[in-house]
Order: C-alpha cells, then sequence, then structure tokens
C-alpha cells in the first residue's frame, strides 16, 4: 500500500510539473508573438502558442490541459478588458488545441511526421479546423465587450485565425522534429558547409523580405532547397523564419504591406505564410517518406543478398524428391545383389 502512494505522488508531481512547464512555455511564447500584434495589442497573425499546446497534447496527453489554461490566462490578464472576458478568451484558447488534438487522434495521425497523410491532417484539422474555436470565441468576446466595432469584427477574426493556424502550421513540425532530432555523425565537411550557407541565405533573404522592395517570393527557393536536401528537418525551421520576417514587415509596413489597410495586410500576409508552411511542410515530409521507403528497399535487398549468400555457400543443399522410374530401377537392382528375383510363370511350373 505505501509503494503504491509513493508512486501515485511522484505521477501527481511529475503531471504537475508537466503542466507548470507547459504553462511556462505557452506565456512566454505568447510574449513574443504580442510583440507583432496587429489588432488592439492582443491579435497578432503569429501566435506561436496555439503551436506549443497542440504539440503538448501529442506528445503528453490531453492531461496537461490545465496548464494551456493557465498559460492562456496569464496570457491574456493583462490585456483585459475584464476578468470574465480573459476567462472566455483563455477558455476559448484551451478549448482550440484540445479540438484540434481530438481531430488530429480521430484522423490516426502520427507525431513522427512519416507520411503525407500525417501534414495534411496537421494542416487541414490541427491548424484549419481546430483553431476556428479561438478566434470564433476570442473575436465574438470582443464584440461583445464593445471593444471591436462590428465593422472590426471581420478583420479581427481573421487575424486571430489566421495567427493560431499559422502557429500550428510554423510551431509544431518544428517541434516534433525537435523532438526525435539526433546530433549527425559521420557528417562530411561539405554537408555542414551547406547547412551554414542556407542558414545565410536565409537571413540575407529576411533581410530583403523587410525591406522595400515587394520580393518575399524570394523564400521559396529557400524553401525548396532545404526540403529537398534536409528533409522536414530543414524545412521547418527555415519556414518559420520565413514567415517570421514576413511578419515583420507586415507589422512594419514595408515591401508589399506598404500603404494597404489592415485586411489587405492581412491577406497578402496569411497568403504567403499558408503558402510557405504548406510547401515547406509537404515537401519535407514527402522527402522523408521517400528516404524512408529507400531505406526499407534497401534493407531488404540487403536481407535477400545475404540469404542468397547462405543458400549458395551451404552444404546441406536439399535434395530432388525421386522419380517413381528412378524407384522401380532401385528396388530391382536391389533384389538382384540379394539373389532373388521376382517370381514368375516359368518358375511357378
Amino acid at each position: 500500500m505505501a509503494v503504491a502512494r509513493q508512486t501515485g505522488s511522484r505521477r501527481g508531481g511529475w503531471a504537475v510539473l508537466e503542466m507548470c512547464a507547459v504553462a511556462a512555455l505557452y506565456y512566454g511564447s505568447a510574449e513574443l508573438g504580442l510583440l507583432q500584434q496587429l489588432v488592439r495589442e492582443q491579435v497578432t497573425p503569429l501566435w506561436p502558442p496555439s503551436g506549443i499546446a497542440v504539440t503538448s497534447l501529442l506528445l503528453l496527453g490531453p492531461r496537461v490541459w490545465p496548464g494551456i489554461a493557465l498559460g492562456a490566462f496569464l496570457a491574456n490578464i493583462a490585456l483585459g478588458p475584464s476578468v470574465w472576458a480573459v476567462l472566455a478568451i483563455a477558455a476559448g484558447n484551451t478549448l482550440a488545441p484540445l479540438c484540434s488534438y481530438a481531430l488530429l487522434r480521430r484522423a490516426g495521425f502520427r507525431s513522427d511526421l512519416n507520411r503525407l497523410w500525417d501534414a495534411l491532417a496537421l494542416i487541414f484539422f490541427g491548424a484549419f479546423t481546430g483553431m476556428l474555436v479561438s478566434a470564433t470565441i476570442g473575436s465574438g468576446t470582443l464584440a461583445l465587450t464593445g471593444v471591436l466595432d462590428a465593422a472590426d469584427f471581420a478583420s479581427a477574426w481573421a487575424v486571430w485565425w489566421t495567427g493560431d493556424a499559422m502557429g500550428v502550421l510554423a510551431v509544431t513540425p518544428l517541434l516534433l522534429v525537435l523532438r526525435s532530432a539526433r546530433w549527425p555523425r559521420g557528417v562530411s565537411m561539405s554537408r555542414w558547409a551547406e547547412v551554414i550557407l542556407l542558414a545565410a541565405a536565409t537571413v540575407c533573404v529576411g533581410f530583403v523580405e523587410t525591406g522595400s522592395a515587394p520580393l518575399l517570393f524570394l523564400g521559396f527557393p529557400l524553401l525548396i532547397w532545404a526540403g529537398f536536401r534536409f528533409g522536414l528537418a530543414g524545412s521547418a525551421p527555415c519556414a518559420l523564419a520565413v514567415s517570421t520576417f514576413a511578419i515583420v514587415a507586415a507589422a512594419q509596413g514595408s515591401g508589399p504591406f506598404a500603404g494597404q489597410d489592415l485586411f489587405t495586410q492581412m491577406l497578402t500576409l496569411q497568403a504567403f505564410n499558408g503558402s510557405a508552411s504548406l510547401t515547406a511542410l509537404l515537401l519535407g515530409v514527402a522527402v522523408g517518406e521517400r528516404a524512408q521507403t529507400e531505406r526499407e528497399i534497401t534493407h531488404a535487398c540487403r536481407q535477400l543478398a545475404e540469404m542468397a549468400t547462405r543458400i549458395a555457400t551451404s552444404d546441406n543443399r536439399p535434395a530432388l524428391p525421386a522419380r517413381r522410374d528412378d524407384q522401380e530401377a532401385v528396388s530391382v537392382e536391389s533384389d538382384t545383389a540379394s539373389g532373388s528375383l521376382p517370381n514368375s510363370r516359368d518358375d511357378r511350373i
């Protein structure tokens, strides 16, 4: 009985620690996301906490939902407008990842992202569908409390939904990749040089994106390069970096976002970010799936080669079954050698 109590207390303590860690990560990432707010210092085009919440549920299970709720409450309590409004917004921010988690589990999602179906499920179920809950509850709460005018509701809802969806598309794949990442061994210097060159090119393109020239499309060659050469481990960080630079450009009103109203800015920004994330995610998963298939084929060929080698070098080869004529001939030879032949009619006479 004492051992069972100690085990239960340890499990309970570990669960509380997990919830606190999730709450801290949620709150910290929320502060980073609010640096680029666009609507009432509360609605941002990229909401990283949604990606952290979905990842936490996928890796730790639904038992960590109180940590998500606590982090959402702490992130919104300073923004107001009232305690009840904050509670409603926090409830929406908690229900949205729970809905995404339920939809992903029902779709058979695997957190290792080694199938194209996993990428599609994360896009359409985890990001686009699940985040409708938080956008509707959050923007509706702001409208009911009089913070948002009726004319601004559609723009706020669109920014809220796309920001939460982008948080899932940009952050969740990266965290899932980091979970299974291992330090590479036996990598050539040319491979490391390519990684450094890719990182430098991403930074340079980021400065170009935030400039006055409308050159957001320069990020797509980098996504293709990262996806084909490094799979999801390269395309996921690259997509997050490219999207972050685009968000900075939109917040500054530079490049293609200059002289546009909020709705047009959000339409341009989220079309670009969505295209970049979809390209990186689908390409990275497809390349990883192809590499996994090649490894399985190579392993099967190696097994067949080893089996053929063992058969060729084995002395115990299986004998072929003797034919009926050969068996009769062997029987006659045996009878002849023993001096007895089958009785014929003359012998009986």
